[in-house]
């Protein structure tokens, strides 16, 4: 009968949601979706505040060989070990993206700004201008470079400028550091696992966000 559907509504007072049976997409109300993506947000946001005293911590206490006044390292590749720091440095660069998704811009850059921050006051002195610099361009570039990539894709967003940010970071902070690149390979690939572990949440997240209108 043509007045079903309508009368099913109004009968319905307490539903919520628009679901369409063909597509199964559902659509919940704007003030929902706008609360969910303040939650996610946040929780994003506290995890990726959460990878710099990570790094920190990992770098000195957990690794399979710690060397003595130095870092403790991990294997990422026959033949090839880098700091267990750098397993945070390519979530972070995850994390702030999915900041940015779900705050917005102003998020994501203040995010930048407050992780420089800690990351400057977390480092040991001698590294302290290497790790703020590092750490900032790294973010700036990877900011620069999911920005304009997001709506075309969200893992291809996220991965490309987690590439390009990973690569900024090694880069800065070795020669900051040392002044040598002698062990960029190692921190390259070391981040980069992290990134590519992220990808089948990154692609769940991708298809919830389309289904719920999140996107």
């Amino acid at each position: 009968m043509p007045g079903l559907p309508l009368a099913r509504r109004r009968l319905d007072p307490l539903c919520s949601r628009i679901i369409d049976w063909r597509t199964r997409r559902v659509t919940e109300p704007a003030t929902s979706l706008a609360s969910q993506r303040r939650v996610e947000g946040v929780a994003f946001l506290a995890g990726y505040i959460a990878c710099i005293p990570a790094a920190n911590w990992l770098i000195q206490h957990a690794g399979t060989v710690c060397v003595p006044q130095g870092p403790c390292l991990v294997p990422v590749a026959p033949g090839l070990m880098a700091p267990s720091g750098v397993l945070m440095v390519g979530l972070a660069l995850v994390l702030r993206d999915l900041v940015q998704r779900r705050l917005g811009i102003g998020f994501g850059l203040a995010a930048i700004a407050a992780g420089a921050a800690l990351s400057a006051l977390l480092a040991p002195p001698a590294l302290v201008l290497a790790s703020t610099v590092a750490f900032l361009l790294s973010e700036l570039a990877d900011f620069a470079v999911y920005t304009p990539l997001q709506r075309r894709g969200l893992v291809r967003a996220v991965l490309l400028s987690s590439l390009v940010g990973l690569v900024a970071d090694s880069i800065v902070f070795l020669w900051l550091a040392f002044g040598s690149l002698d062990f960029l390979a190692g921190q390259i690939v070391g981040k980069a696992w992290m990134v590519l572990a992220t990808v089948p949440a990154i692609d769940w997240l991708r298809r919830r966000d389309a289904r719920l209108g999140l996107a």
